[in-house]
């Protein structure tokens, strides 16, 4: 196509210097059409504004997504796991109720699987100068299904519920040193700003459903949502019964296209196994989460579609810096040099995976700097890292696991690879809920650990994990790792704007952590949604959620 200069100085005239960064970067080649329409959306340029700048540029409008072409009325029935407790939106976080609140709450903007941010209950956001400030649009007309109208009171409220430290929100892990109870005020009815602690260039993700605690509820929400289940989406709940399953029925009085299904049922199961015969047998229609190990079954059946989501979901292992053998670092290193990342892709995830390099950053993030190398097995070097740490007679260590997905089974692919280093691997594999605890240091095998396999949900930019999992002050720092030169780096990183200085960041912090490798990323695994040939509109999102508004049977 012949690009129109004029069309786009016309559409340039308009933007920040920031915004003219991320556009010269698309038309001289160095960004993507897939970083243009993230990143941009993420700095609140619409989709349809970002299409006819790919216009203008000479490559090309971006495709968009149809609703199903089906008749509405029918009832979807979805196999998925049973809600771990109690289902309230400011405390869970738990697969199975956050797909519960999800089906009838809203976002004020949503992740969607090509990592664009789309708008949701808000219509546009913008930062200021430097990123401390979000100013976020919202949309009029929108009503919970209590009656009342969502305004900006009850954004604030919701805001401040999963900012307040005394609600022990679930949602803290995210706001940590990023947003403040009282950090989100109303300017109107229809605005709020969002006064961050510091400049955040991905901040929109943090309220969008990335962050899946995020859905707003009304102003004057005091608990026990399994009484109200309040929301703003397109379905309502019609009955909740807890560890057997719920059902939901369209919102007549939804604020955008009503729901094309006029019910859906979930079917709450404890495990995989009786979900996948459930689907051969036709007792329902949709697996909301398939594990590739575990599925494998059904990856190659024709009688089965397979959703196949690129996200950067992991199984992380970490590796305590200040207790025990790993407390030096080329032990480390050597563990990280005895994985075979092709065969954890190729063979235990059955090719739904990409492989990690250690790091929080997947390939799937526009930031993630591609220039540093990829680990790939070496035992010769891994040998000699453990000759050089004094450990060339060998050591003995235990990896403690939950019982949960393809974590046993990855455990014992590292027992194997590490005994050709000469480590003596014992392996402690618990009960998922006794393995994490109290969550506390003292209370909890997972954070007590010398070595652990935790599994962490996918997120559209990579800042929860990098800070939660790594930094010295980390919620979730099981790898006990203290690094001033990480934290600082990590700060630069969240508040760096435009891309080609977010990739520089990046880089320095993948190179720093090849270095100390408190934790292996050994691989990002696919979400896969298994559903019945016929079933067709459904979206499910790689940090669990599903969205059957667009959903029918053809």
């Amino acid at each position: 196509m012949i690009r129109n200069a004029n069309l786009l100085d016309e559409l340039r005239s308009t933007l920040t210097p920031v915004e003219n960064h991320l556009i010269d970067g698309y038309v001289d080649g160095r960004v993507s059409r897939r970083a243009l329409l993230r990143h941009g959306s993420l700095l609140g340029l619409s989709l349809p504004f970002l299409g006819r700048v790919a216009l203008a540029a000479g490559f090309g409008a971006a495709p968009s997504v149809a609703r199903a072409n089906v008749e509405p009325g029918a009832t979807i029935r979805i196999a998925c796991a049973a809600p771990e407790a109690a289902i309230d939106p400011v405390l869970t976080g738990s697969y199975g109720a956050i797909l519960m609140f999800q089906q009838v709450g809203e976002f004020l903007c949503v992740d969607g699987p090509d990592l664009v941010l789309k708008p949701g209950l808000a219509t546009s956001w913008k930062p200021n100068q430097d990123g401390t400030v979000w100013t976020f649009t919202l949309r009029k007309g929108v009503k919970f299904q209590s009656g009342g109208e969502m305004k900006a009171e009850d954004v604030v409220a919701t805001m401040d519920r999963l900012a307040d430290p005394k609600n022990s929100s679930n949602a803290l892990s995210v706001f940590k040193g990023i947003l403040q109870k009282g950090g989100a005020r109303k300017v109107d009815d229809y605005s709020v700003e969002f006064h961050l602690d510091g400049p955040n260039g991905n901040f929109p993700y943090m309220v969008s459903s990335d962050n899946y605690n995020a859905i707003i509820l009304p102003a004057n929400y005091s608990g026990d949502f399994e009484k109200t289940w309040d929301g703003t989406g397109p379905f309502k709940i019609e009955k909740y019964t807890r560890n057997v399953g719920a059902s939901f029925v369209r919102n007549e009085d939804y604020w955008g296209p009503k729901a094309l299904p006029a019910k859906t049922e979930f079917i709450f199961y404890q495990d995989i196994q009786p979900q996948i015969l459930a689907l051969q047998a036709g007792q329902v229609d949709i697996i909301n989460t398939l594990p590739a190990l575990a599925g494998v079954g059904l990856l190659s059946d024709p009688s089965f579609d397979i959703i196949s989501v690129k996200s950067a979901a992991n199984q992380a292992v970490h590796m305590h810096c200040h207790m025990g053998p790993f407390k030096d670092a080329r032990v480390r290193q050597a563990v990280a040099l005895s994985l075979d990342r092709v065969k954890l892709v190729k063979g235990l995830m059955k090719g739904r995976a990409i492989a990690g390099n250690d790091s929080p950053f997947a390939s799937i993030y526009p930031s993630t700097d591609p220039s540093v190398p990829q680990r790939t097995q070496d035992i010769q070097k891994a040998r000699e890292l453990m000759k050089a740490a004094g450990f060339d007679k060998g050591l003995q260590a235990t990896l403690t696991a939950p019982q949960t997905l393809e974590i046993p089974a990855y455990a014992q692919l590292i027992q194997s690879w590490v005994k050709e280093i000469g480590i003596d691997l014992k392996l402690n594999i618990m009960d998922r809920n006794a393995f994490f605890g109290d969550v506390v240091p003292g209370k909890s095998p997972w954070l007590d650990a010398e070595m652990a396999i935790a599994d962490w949900g996918h997120r559209g930019v990579p800042n929860v994990l990098l800070t939660a999992l790594l930094t010295s002050t980390g919620t979730w720092n099981a790898a006990n790792f203290q690094n001033e030169e990480y934290d600082t780096l990590v700060k630069s990183y969240i508040a760096s704007f435009d891309l080609d200085t977010q990739r520089e960041n990046a880089g320095k912090i993948q190179r720093l952590l090849h270095q100390e490798t408190p934790m292996l990323f050994g691989y990002f695994f696919d979400h896969l949604t298994a559903t019945k040939k016929g079933v067709v509109g459904v979206q499910p999102t790689a940090m669990g959620q599903l969205f059957l508004h667009g959903a029918g049977i053809v």
